[in-house]
């Protein structure tokens, strides 16, 4: 009844658990963005960036402090160290900016968060049929507020398309002329746009509210106001200027298919399904195109992302792969057993350890991902090695001629300790995880549960269920428990179990006889192993130091050919998708970057396998829902291919992409897929220094270098290309003969150029900006703005801005870099068709042997970065695996000598982890560590059990040492064998890595099959001539 209730909880906790596609990771890292518009990079460096990292490099944990300086905007990166508390890290660092004083011009700092769950869920375009303002107006109106009220829904982000926004355009000269200035106008309709309420009037007994309205309501009530008066006559909007209704100047062009459309970014809330907020929204999405699709029109809505469709597609690729394992382990078993019912009991143990294992997935809030589910999947097989040991036990008593109960009761007695032990020293390897830094320690902690809730379960299942079951299987029912009043209860589960036995006896001769052949195979290959072994092990140990000798030489080979494996810090999932971010030369217009992106887009459109591409113009780097940089100039091209093509499919495309990108002029691009682990890109080459001209030749040098090197792509140097800027340097004594002040005429021009929003026009429930600037024929090339009238309305005449200053364009720096208080530019390159590690080993040939000036110096970062510190901590982890599994052993053979015998497997296992990743081509990367991190728990199971029963037959037998390890060797060859077959078929689907986000756990796979196969192979022989050597004082004899 235990059982069933923990079912029942497993079952309800299931449906309870959240699916995510990973687990939660918290990156330490807080961007601070500060808007500073029409600002320098220079500028925004002195005045903002420099500021804020003096302040916040100061906070608690801090370990890194950069920062980019672009023109309007800048962005300092702040770094944590790993297990930071990133909320209370927030609040310190807006404890420092509340104390910053910054430029009245500039924005109020926003604190931003590098968080993959943060990025929008779904992604919907809108386009064709209605005009692009009708398009943006019914996502922002209608879909915006309607998709925000669902339960789970954080945000929805409405990008592209035309914002509405009333035009005031006014003729400066004229204004000028008439000694008006233009903050005049903006301030008047403000003034003139209000609903005042003027109190309360008593009438006798009536009582009234007073309201002056007048608020605009029309576009003529704006051309009617009055602005001044000249010489008694009253001047109006209208004599000056002309009020025309419009659209906010674009900074983002959206394009799907083609056609240039409005996009629907849905963000989930932090703990909500994805899942099924993504299923809420499709069904609101599908019901508001049924009520409301006159509102829509011919348009088109498309989803281009959901990112549910790929954690459905992973997370059933789990379980199927979890599915196929079981299926293959218990196949295994019956092979081995040829008892159909003994199979059952034994089968037993995996649905009830999975169903268990939800229960407590559920209890310590871990969701279903592809790493948790993961879990479940590496552990399939070894969910059955403690009932197997307990069964075959319980068997053999019961052959002796033991009575049921008495065998369960010898049979588990006898392997319980052993059993305990093996299972502690899998569960105990993954306590290290805990001191795992980086992403790698977030990544994997999902994964370490499950795989501990599970074998727990499954320890209790072999240690409880599995000896009751057998001894009810095994005994006939007593005459005393057929005559009982109670026999319902007492007889009934002996009744279903006999019934269900001649059942299962009958389907057992069945697939008896339907797997002749298989049978045949198997007992083949079976009985020579049996045959051969004996023999062999006999040799070897007549023969100890030969045969230690060759294996060791073996091993030391294996081993040093290891070392050319490559590194990389995680695999790179495919998602079917990737994106492309595209830069032309610093300041060319939004119009000019959507012609190319244009082009473009057909073209890539045309590649086969291709299914949708979709793109963003003016922005690009998107992270966590934010565009990292707006610029004119840059472009993201999102492409998505056709459902079910493979990595070798998507790498096909890409490499046609990038080929057709090459033959564009002037363009510089980037690949990448959607990022989990690294907000990094793969290889940053950091050149710090102060002088800008001496950074920026450095870096040439460098990339131009580093473009040789075979399988770097995507090589961009952050000093390439140039800001236009247009210089102003006032004459001061003249300006001081105007009366007036450089910050007066810089506000000035401003308003004049890029205008202000005085106020708004309010139709029903919708707030439409009333925007003041110049006409467009005095704003639309330099010598517009050198005639532009700079003198205060109190001058005598009118004086031009090229009368008081010099005007000339230059070329300034698109942006200025800094990295701990120092400046740097950033060398970045993407790996094709190359590990991390060899492709550092080049750069760093390149880069010491340069000679560099005085104040200047050179480091890799990027990923590398991180995948030296995540490799660090997981050499620790691993040392610290080894020594508690040496804890546990030692602490059940109450022996510090036997335990050292048994460690030679974990070596054993890593020389057979390094030949499964050589032959197969892997590299090793924290999924690798955490695999041999993992192998160390398992590969010892198979020498405990071993040791324990040689301590068993020189102690209950009194054998001597060889007549020992010999019979010990050949009674457990069986149960040593269906432990490590049923764990290596289980696996066995992992390893083939089919299917969706198969990157990150083939690998894993990989390494523990490959360890556990050798080692298999080689505790058979190599541990028990350890343990002759090492056992002879040990008092046995």
């Amino acid at each position: 009844m235990i059982m069933v209730a923990i079912s029942a909880f497993g079952i309800v906790g299931f449906s309870r658990l959240a699916v995510n596609l990973l687990p939660d990771i918290t990156y330490p890292t807080i961007t601070i963005r500060t808007e500073f518009p029409g600002t320098a990079p220079a500028e925004v460096e002195r005045l903002i960036s420099e500021p804020i990292e003096g302040l916040v490099g100061v906070v608690s944990k801090v370990v890194r402090v950069s920062s980019v300086s672009r023109p309007g905007a800048s962005d300092v990166i702040v770094e944590f160290g790993w297990g930071t508390d990133m909320d209370f890290a927030s609040l310190d660092v807006r404890e420092k900016l509340d104390l910053l004083q910054l430029p009245l011009d500039a924005s109020k700092p926003i604190l931003l968060r590098f968080d993959p769950s943060l990025d929008p869920i779904l992604r919907i375009a809108m386009y064709g049929g209605n005009s692009l303002m009708e398009l943006r107006r019914v996502a922002e109106d209608r879909i915006r507020l309607d998709f925000e009220s669902l339960e789970g829904v954080a945000a929805v982000r409405v990008e592209g398309g035309l914002e509405e926004e009333i035009h005031v355009e006014v003729e400066t000269q004229r204004l000028a002329t008439l000694g008006i200035p233009v903050s005049q106008v903006t301030q008047r309709l403000a003034a003139e746009n209000v609903n005042l309420t003027g109190g309360l009037l008593k009438d006798g007994e009536a009582e009234f509210l007073v309201r002056t309205l007048n608020e605009f309501t029309s576009l003529q009530d704006m051309e009617e106001i009055v602005i001044a008066r000249v010489e008694g006559a009253a001047v109006k909007l209208s004599d000056v200027g002309r009020v025309t209704r419009s659209h906010v100047e674009r900074d983002v062009v959206t394009r799907i298919n083609g056609r240039e459309g409005v996009e629907i970014a849905v963000f989930k809330e932090g703990d909500a399904n994805t899942v099924s907020v993504s299923a809420t929204v499709r069904q609101r999405l599908e019901e508001f195109q049924s009520r409301f699709g006159d509102l829509l029109g011919d348009a088109t809505v498309e989803i281009v992302v959901d990112q549910a469709t790929f954690i459905k597609q992973s997370v059933e690729e789990v379980l199927t792969t979890a599915l196929i394992g079981g299926a293959l382990a218990i196949l295994i078993l019956f092979l081995f057993l040829r008892d159909l019912k003994s199979t059952v009991i034994i089968g037993l143990s995996i649905p009830i350890s999975v169903v268990a294992t939800f229960f407590m997935m559920f209890t310590t809030d871990v969701s279903l991902n592809i790493m948790s589910l993961g879990g479940l999947a590496l552990g399939i097989g070894m969910l059955v090695d403690s009932s197997i040991v307990v069964l075959e036990n319980v068997q053999r008593f019961r052959d002796a001629g033991d009575s049921a109960l008495e065998a369960a009761r010898k049979g588990t007695g006898e392997v319980g300790a052993a059993v305990i032990a093996a299972t502690m020293t899998t569960i105990c390897v993954f306590v290290p995880i805990v001191f795992v830094e980086g992403v790698a320690g977030q990544l994997f902690r999902d994964q370490a549960l499950t795989v501990t809730y599970s074998l727990v379960a499954s320890l209790v299942v072999a240690l409880m269920l599995i000896p009751m079951l057998s001894s009810l299987s095994m005994r006939p029912l007593s005459a005393e428990e057929s005559g009982r009043p109670d026999g319902l209860f007492v007889r009934g589960p002996a009744v279903v179990l006999r019934l269900a036995g001649v059942m299962f006896g009958a389907i057992g001769r069945l697939l008896t006889w339907l797997l002749t052949p298989l049978y045949w195979m198997f007992d083949l290959a079976y009985g020579a192993v049996a045959t051969i072994y004996p023999r062999g092990l006999r040799w070897c140990l007549s023969h100890r130091a030969v045969a230690l000798f060759g294996f060791a030489a073996i091993s030391a080979l294996v081993l040093t050919r290891a070392q050319r494996l490559g590194v990389e810090l995680i695999p790179e999932m495919s998602q079917g998708e990737f994106l492309i971010d595209l830069e032309w030369p610093a300041g060319t217009p939004l119009q000019a970057t959507v012609d190319h992106v244009s082009r473009l887009d057909e073209a890539v459109q045309r590649l086969p396998g291709v299914l949708t591409a979709f793109s963003q113009v003016g922005a690009s780097g998107q992270t966590g829902g934010f565009a990292d940089e707006k610029k004119e100039n840059l472009a993201q091209m999102f492409v998505r291919l056709t459902p079910g093509a493979q990595r070798v499919e998507e790498e096909e495309v890409m490499e046609g992409t990038r080929r057709m990108l090459t033959d564009e002029p002037d363009l510089d691009f980037k690949f990448s897929r959607p990022s989990y682990f690294s907000f990094r890109t793969p290889i940053e080459v950091e050149i710090t220094g102060y002088n800008l001209a001496t950074l920026s030749d450095i870096a040439a040098t460098i990339a131009q270098q580093m473009r040789t090197i075979p399988g770097l792509v995507d090589v961009k140097s952050s000093a390439e290309g140039g800001q236009p800027e247009i210089q102003v340097v006032f004459e001061r004594n003249r300006i001081a003969e105007l009366g007036t002040t450089v910050q007066a005429i810089g506000a000035l021009l401003r308003n004049q150029l890029q205008g202000d929003v005085s106020t708004e026009l309010i139709r029903r429930d919708r707030h439409v900006g009333v925007r003041v600037r110049a006409v467009e024929d005095e704003r639309r090339s330099i010598e517009d703005l050198r005639r532009m009238v700079i003198s205060p309305p109190s001058y005598p005449v009118p004086v031009s801005l090229d009368a008081v200053a010099e005007v000339a364009i230059v070329k300034g720096p698109a942006e200025i870099r800094r990295l701990d208080q120092q400046r740097v530019v950033v060398i970045t390159a993407n790996l094709a068709g190359r590990d991390l590690g060899s492709a550092v080993t080049d750069i760093r040939a390149v880069t010491d042997h340069l000679v560099l000036p005085d104040g200047f110096g050179i480091a890799l970062g990027g990923q590398n970065e991180e995948m030296e510190r995540s490799f660090e901590s997981m050499k620790f982890a691993m040392i610290l695996a080894v020594f508690l599994v040496y804890l546990v052993m030692a602490s059940q053979f109450e022996s510090l000598l036997h335990p050292l015998v048994i460690m030679f497997t974990i070596p054993l296992g890593m020389v057979g982890s390094a030949l499964a990743l050589m032959l197969l081509d892997e590299t090793i990367s924290v999924v690798v560590l955490i695999g041999l991190i993992m192998l160390a728990g398992i590969v010892v199971n198979n020498a405990i059990v071993l040791v324990d029963y040689i301590n068993t037959l020189r102690r209950r037998d009194g054998l001597k040492k060889v007549e020992a390890v010999t019979e010990a060797g050949r009674l457990r060859l069986r149960p040593i064998l269906m432990t490590t077959s049923t764990t290596v078929l289980a696996l066995l689907p992992m390893a083939l890595g089919l299917g969706q986000g198969s990157e990150i756990r083939a690998p894993m796979a990989i390494t523990v099959i490959g360890g556990l196969l050798l080692s298999t192979l080689l505790t058979l022989v190599v541990i028990p001539m350890a343990y002759t050597v090492l056992a002879r004082g040990d008092g046995h004899e």
